[in-house]
């Protein structure tokens, strides 16, 4: 079975004027035959979702005329700039909404769906979404639309910005794509408001980001994120994040959006592998956004210098929002707008820079979490998740049940690049069930195709083995596929065991289920609201890849010597002397210095083929 939403990697698309037109050619042909005697241009299938979506076809036709003068437009576009304005305004409160700070204010907003109180916790980012739509139509409105049609949407527009910020509380939903999408409504509208209107409008929106977003950060990786959901960071949302962190300078040329961006930038290019696969976040945990991420994508992997296009979209919303039978939906009309405007093309090559959470290079990525233990683990087109075993979730040793992977202490990192060769060598105190304080080292070295890792911690009890990972997709061309089997092979013993229990808290690999479903049958909350990465930490066990040591270490020591990529057999030795632990394979020499480290005590680290 493939993964339902990681498919290609959004840089494969073209993205050339030539292309966009043709994007938009087949959206104003699917538009005219859909446009109603009404004006409704909203697909007959849209329930959810819905307040905002006719007018964000009518934006795309505007922009289709800016770019074409092709004379059926105009008459579309006022016809079904008329259908919003007299059938998606609503004023009257909508019955259960939870959110208001001022009844019946009588201030415009949209719906998430049409009927009446069906489900109103939507209407806060539904009225976003019809701002920015309607920001787009009047930057296409000269010459197109009449004045007084125009001076009804600004009006309009003017209306969804108060109710946000004034009638409601900001980001209801604590997402941080809805609430930075909505201070981009604001910058925007600012530019179409005469100045003694527009300047209080932008800098409430500044304001709000410095203060609601922007002060409200979290922590992950090193990096500070716009919270999502809750979260710090959502594979899905997050993206979608950064294109409005690009779309918010590129209007306002305010570098705070940039700083921010690009840090937002670097944290996702650390935690996305070679091959463009991710998962993780508090809402959808694999399922991934596709032209909504393109503009964010682009923008800042230029700024940054890094090809974070490998990120694996949505393909079957590869230009813009569709419905099952692949017809054209208005929901996010603006991405694909502003996409069109902006002239910055993909940055096609991988950066150079050493990032802390990641190890990079060729078709090898090892991406890490807060803890330095690897989060996804790619060689030879596989992808290996963290096992789970005793409701412990990590790589590394384990003895008599104990996971050996929670620091208890500073965790220190040496990157070294030598001969063709990429490694990082992760140094954490640990502490057993013994109370005894153990230093495990962990050494990972790539040529790109293949990725060693190595790990030594003070001689344990019992018979420990390495915890080496879930194997739990693949790629399979332009697809991801679920598999149970990974090409690993290991100096010592290796086998891959699977649960024996059964139920939600045991994943066995084997079975056609998707880390995002298990993880959602975890959460406490309904699919849709939960957190599924809150649920998958109540994993007991999972199909593991599980690596005896090596015969001849140090007395002192257990080591283990894995190997992804390949499973052909390997030999490596392991030896201590003066420089410190001596680790030999095939391919490589690696040194590792004693736990003294240098005058500063970080680790050594020399590297040779």
């Amino acid at each position: 079975m493939h993964l339902a939403h990681q498919r290609g990697p959004l840089h494969d698309l073209p993205d050339t004027p030539q292309a966009y037109d043709a994007v938009l050619a087949d959206v104003v042909e699917q538009a005219l035959a859909r446009l109603t005697p009404e004006g409704n241009l909203e697909h007959p299938d849209c329930v959810d979702d819905i307040g905002d979506t006719s007018l964000g076809i009518t934006s795309l036709l505007a922009l289709a005329w800016q770019r074409t003068k092709d004379p059926r437009l105009p008459e579309a576009v006022r016809r079904s700039l008329a259908f919003h304005l007299r059938e998606r305004v609503y004023v009257d409160d909508n019955p259960g909404y939870p959110n208001l700070r001022a009844r019946n204010s009588r201030l415009p907003y949209a719906r998430y769906t049409l009927a009446t109180g069906a489900h109103p916790i939507g209407d806060w980012p539904s009225t976003v979404w019809a701002l920015l739509q309607a920001v787009n139509v009047l930057d296409a409105a000269d010459g197109l639309v009449d004045a007084e049609q125009r001076t009804r949407l600004l009006e309009l527009a003017h209306g969804y910005w108060h109710w946000l910020t004034e009638a409601t509380f900001f980001n209801p939903q604590e997402a941080g794509n809805q609430a930075i999408g909505c201070v981009v409504g604001g910058l925007m509208l600012a530019g179409h408001l005469p100045p003694e209107e527009g300047e209080p409008v932008r800098a409430r929106a500044l304001e709000l980001y410095a203060d609601e977003i922007r002060a409200h950060r979290v922590r992950d990786r090193g990096a500070l994120l716009p919270p999502e959901h809750g979260g710090a960071y959502d594979n899905n949302y997050g993206p979608i994040s950064l294109s409005f962190l690009a779309q918010a300078h590129r209007v306002s040329g305010e570098e705070i959006f940039a700083e921010d961006g690009d840090v937002l930038a670097r944290y996702i290019d650390a935690r996305l592998t070679s091959g463009g696969f991710d998962n993780g976040g508090p809402r959808y945990s694999e399922q991934h956004s596709a032209f909504e991420s393109v503009l964010g994508l682009r923008y800042f992997g230029a700024r940054i210098g890094s090809d974070l296009g490998r990120y694996r979209g949505d393909s079957r919303w590869a230009r813009h929002a569709a419905k099952a039978d692949g017809g054209v939906d208005g929901h996010f009309a603006w991405m694909l707008v502003w996409q069109i405007q902006d002239p910055t093309r993909w940055h096609r090559e991988p950066s150079t820079a050493t990032a802390r959470h990641q190890l990079r290079a060729g078709t090898v990525s090892v991406a890490f979490d807060d803890r330095m233990t690897p989060a996804v683990v790619e060689a030879g087109g596989t992808y290996c998740l963290p096992a789970a075993v005793n409701r412990q979730h990590g790589f590394g040793p384990v003895t008599d049940g104990f996971l050996l992977c929670r620091p208890m202490g500073e965790v220190r990192v040496r990157d070294v690049r030598a001969d063709g060769l990429t490694a990082k060598l992760v140094t954490k105190p640990v502490v057993g069930r013994d109370h005894v304080l153990r230093h495990v080292r962990s050494l990972y070295v790539t040529d790109g195709t293949l990725l060693w890792t190595t790990v030594a911690v003070e001689r344990l009890d019992g018979t420990p083995y390495l915890l080496a990972g879930l194997p739990y997709a693949e790629d399979d061309g332009d697809r991801v596929r679920r598999t149970a089997h990974a090409p690993v092979s290991s100096a010592g013993t290796l086998r891959l065991t699977h649960p024996d229990a059964q139920g939600p808290e045991h994943f066995d690999a084997r079975a056609e289920l998707t880390q995002e479903q298990a993880a959602f049958a975890l959460a406490e909350d309904p699919r849709g609201y939960g957190n599924p990465d809150q649920g998958w930490r109540h994993l007991v066990s999972s199909t593991a890849l599980e690596a005896g040591p090596i015969q001849d270490a140090p007395d002192d020591l257990h080591v283990f010597v894995v190997r992804y990529g390949s499973e052909e057999p390997f030999t490596v030795s392991v030896e201590r002397g003066g420089e410190g632990l001596t680790v030999r394979t095939d391919a490589f020499t690696a040194v590792i210095g004693d736990l003294a480290g240098d005058a500063h005590a970080e680790p050594e680290l020399t590297l040779r083929r």
